[in-house]
């Protein structure tokens, strides 16, 4: 019964993300203009370095590397933190909140429906052209069934740091700038912007004990390794479940701890 409740809510996401087509084509749009500088970008950068490997990566790898990335972000994006801002600053959240669902639980399955459309809309294409233009680059084998395991949990550790952020709300009302500032940390530090290999020495191994990490440079990894040794592969699903469930316990707790602080402006 439970599970017809939660579809439902996929259902109308669906139709919902499909109400605004224009605005996905302006998405796919923008991407493929900041694709085309990231291209020229590290074009440049691998002409100057003087050498076709740097930092174990090839121009190549490094391509691939930021394309998948980048329609990762795509596909795993939800709007969370700006959803429950402007609840709190509405007062809308109060008729959430009285729901017969746990607030944390229908937001998320609130988005999950941006999920399928995003899949079919954004990513999957961009993996068939990718692994098509690139001639077998991706290694299509077991690695794909952890990859989407990895892609799963890499979504929950994502949705609870935006539920995390979006609670602050409850403190400041307003969400802009500790927002833009999530994202700038979460792009950096994930390796969605910037390989994890090309991070120097000491930030590589702060970024290794942060969560930032289990979002977009785990699953990247974990498709892009074409023998992946199990041992390896076994820490870095392990990192991610702990990552998965020390995040969802420490959203949730300051969700029930912020709860106190809400108020409701007007009539």
């Amino acid at each position: 019964m439970k599970l017809k409740k939660f579809l439902t809510l996929t259902r109308a996401g669906i139709i919902e993300s499909l109400q605004f087509r224009l605005g996905t084509l302006v998405i796919v749009a923008g991407n493929l203009l900041y694709l085309i500088i990231v291209y020229f970008l590290w074009k440049a950068i691998y002409a100057s370095a003087g050498t076709d490997v740097v930092n174990g990566m090839t121009f190549s790898d490094t391509l691939i590397y930021l394309v998948l990335a980048t329609a990762l972000f795509q596909f795993m994006e939800m709007y969370i933190v700006w959803e429950m801002g402007r609840g709190i600053q509405s007062g809308k959240i109060v008729l959430d909140l009285l729901k017969p669902m746990p607030y944390r639980r229908f937001m998320f399955w609130s988005y999950s429906g941006t999920f399928v459309t995003q899949f079919f809309f954004t990513f999957l294409p961009t993996f068939i052209v990718v692994a098509v233009v690139t001639h077998g680059a991706i290694h299509l084998g077991l690695n794909l069934l952890f990859f989407v395991i990895s892609v799963m949990m890499a979504v929950s550790i994502n949705y609870s740091i935006d539920f995390l952020v979006g609670t602050i709300c409850l403190y400041t009302e307003s969400i802009w700038g500790i927002n833009i500032m999530k994202q700038v940390v979460v792009m950096l530090l994930s390796g969605a912007t910037i390989p994890v290999a090309f991070f120097p020495e000491p930030l590589k191994t702060i970024a290794g004990y942060l969560p930032f990490c289990s979002i977009y440079n785990a699953p990247l990894s974990v498709l892009l390794e074409s023998d992946p040794q199990p041992q390896t592969l076994l820490t870095t699903l392990g990192i991610q479940l702990f990552w998965c469930i020390a995040m969802a316990a420490i959203s949730n707790l300051f969700w029930r701890v912020s709860l106190r602080q809400i108020t409701v402006n007007g009539g």
